[in-house]
């Protein structure tokens, strides 16, 4: 499996955590408090962290092209939330090579 970490720095992170997990969860199977959530996206699992001033996703799936479309997934969801501080993207770092 391939994981990339997102980051969003916002005063707004357990609101947003909290949006897009219980948006979410209308299709998916989703685990939720105000600082930790796990979204069972269809190429594998979501986890967002809201920690102070800061958001962070890391998705999982196994080809790049499903790790791509998990990224877009939580990046337009929340464009949708985060449209207030011009949200466009989260910062998205690879945390494991392709095997």
């Amino acid at each position: 499996m391939l994981t990339d970490t997102g980051h969003f720095d916002t005063p707004n992170a357990s609101k947003y955590l909290q949006q897009l997990c219980k948006h979410f969860a209308h299709k998916v199977a989703v685990t939720h408090d105000d600082t930790k959530g796990t979204v069972a996206l269809g190429m594998g699992p979501a986890t967002l962290t809201a920690e102070d001033q800061h958001l962070r996703a890391e998705v999982t799936a196994p080809t790049a092209e499903e790790l791509d479309h998990a990224r877009q997934i939580i990046d337009n969801h929340l464009q949708r939330f985060a449209f207030r501080e011009e949200f466009e993207a989260m910062t998205w770092a690879s945390a494991t090579a392709p095997a």
